[in-house]
């Protein structure tokens, strides 16, 4: 399953003694590689146990919970079934935010270990503050090694980073001492990793990465799709590089085929969130995304509330299983996916075909319907030298282009890029143009968004 494994004796090496928390990683990946073969049914039978215990503990030691289950005439004493915890109403994004206190428990298990708060703000402006244990971060640990694991990584390889808030580490020798970080390194010797933040200018990243050469790069697919951008037209992708993993941001299939035509790279992407951990990871047979069934309970609801059937979109709705510092249950998340078919591969893990993103990433039209936009963005190039774009959407017949450009477009390339535009949203918005000669802003954790409606 792994290579040599790092042991915490010295003198001992083979077979190799972990200290504790690479020990519980492995307890946990042992579980999960006999689990993800379990069938759905069974699966479900097991969350909704796990459920059993994080409800009737919530039911005791959070306010917001007592009321809500007693408000819904649920028993938790009782065993769950699929139906009766349909029955639970869905958490918001605003009761998370201004009913933090209460949602709390004003008591956490002591085995669960230490809290800490994380604070996300998406990509809405409104902060959001969650509590978490060290049990629920042992969950993304094993889960994100059960991603290294899945895709068969070299881990002597060696790894770049360019995200958000990140402090470069551009020092081969403690490149080499850090190594990957967390989890890999808790169980193994890596090589070496290599970081940069997002606030670098993408041609000083792209030399970067020309220079360092990495065999991995994890970044954002906003990013990706800058460098690719660069790439194409400086010569080419760093030589080694073997695999992108993205993160954070809806990842488009015109960006995989991007990364596949100009250099044959493999594009791996990662659903997750701040509040609740890794969601989703990319099967390594399919590229459908499997769910992490064993940490979490996610639901695809349609507008009426029902599961929806493969091949329908709806929105995502997620229970944390081992939070029990601030109960997460029935979570609207606020992003939508389509829900998957059974995979190929075998495992009984749910599957998600896309993550679309966000309901304000839709475009709204005059006949009241919401779409998934496409606005022909690999078509701008036949147009004129973009180097960023965003379409923000202000009322039903206004539209903003804001373009990131060395000059302003000329009243005919306007109307090229108009027609582009019109023709892949399949009607005619009024659009109005607004030029910046610098990157267009993103939120506080980095993320960027091509298109945002701001109609409610």
């Amino acid at each position: 399953m792994l290579q040599q494994l790092r042991s915490a004796i010295p003198g001992i090496a083979w077979p190799a003694i972990p200290n504790q928390a690479g020990a519980n990683i492995l307890a946990l990946l042992q579980q999960l590689e006999q689990s993800q073969w379990c069938s759905p049914e069974t699966l479900l039978d097991r969350q909704l146990a796990q459920f059993g215990m994080l409800a009737a503990y919530a039911y005791c030691h959070s306010p917001f919970f007592r009321t809500r289950f007693d408000q819904a005439g649920l028993d938790v004493s009782r065993p769950w079934s699929a139906a009766s915890y349909a029955k639970i109403p869905l958490l918001t994004r605003a009761e998370l935010m201004q009913a933090a206190d209460q949602i709390r428990c004003r008591v956490v298990p002591r085995e669960h270990g230490a809290i800490h708060e994380v604070q996300t703000s998406g990509s809405t402006g409104q902060m959001i503050s969650v509590l978490r244990t060290e049990a629920t971060q042992l969950f993304w640990l094993a889960l994100a090694m059960r991603d290294h694991i899945w895709h068969r990584r070299d881990f002597s390889a060696s790894l770049a980073v360019i995200k958000a808030l990140t402090p470069s580490m551009d020092d081969p020798g403690a490149a080499a001492r850090i190594g990957w970080g967390h989890p890999a390194t808790l169980l193994l010797d890596t090589g070496p990793s290599y970081a940069q933040p997002l606030s670098m200018d993408v041609a000083q990243q792209a030399d970067w990465l020309i220079r360092r050469n990495p065999h991995y790069l994890l970044t954002y697919p906003s990013n990706l799709s800058a460098l690719l951008d660069h790439f194409e037209t400086g010569g080419g992708f760093p030589s080694a590089l073997r695999q992108v993993r993205t993160i954070g941001e809806t990842l488009s299939a015109e960006t995989r085929e991007r990364c596949r035509q100009s250099g044959g790279i493999e594009v791996v992407d990662m659903y997750s969130s701040q509040e609740a951990g890794i969601i989703a990871l990319q099967c390594p047979v399919s590229g459908l995304y499997h769910v992490q069934s064993e940490s979490l309970l996610v639901e695809v609801l349609n507008d009426d509330g029902q599961p929806c059937k493969p091949g329908e979109v709806g929105r995502i709705v997620i229970t944390d299983l081992h939070n029990f510092a601030t109960p997460i249950i029935r979570y609207e998340i606020r992003d939508y996916a389509e829900a998957g078919p059974a995979c190929p591969c075998g495992r009984g893990l749910r599957t998600l075909a896309r993550i679309m993103g966000r309901r304000r990433n839709m475009v709204a039209f005059p006949n009241g319907e919401r779409h998934w936009p496409r606005v022909g963005a690999y078509r701008f190039r036949e147009v004129a030298a973009i180097k960023q774009f965003q379409v923000v959407q202000h009322a039903l017949d206004d539209i903003e282009m804001r373009l990131v450009v060395e000059h302003p477009l000329s009243g005919e390339q306007e109307e090229r890029l108009t027609a582009i535009i019109h023709s892949a949203l399949g009607h005619a918005f009024p659009l109005r143009f607004n030029y910046f000669n610098r990157e267009l802003a993103k939120t506080r954790g980095g993320k960027f968004e091509e298109f945002v409606s701001l109609i409610r």
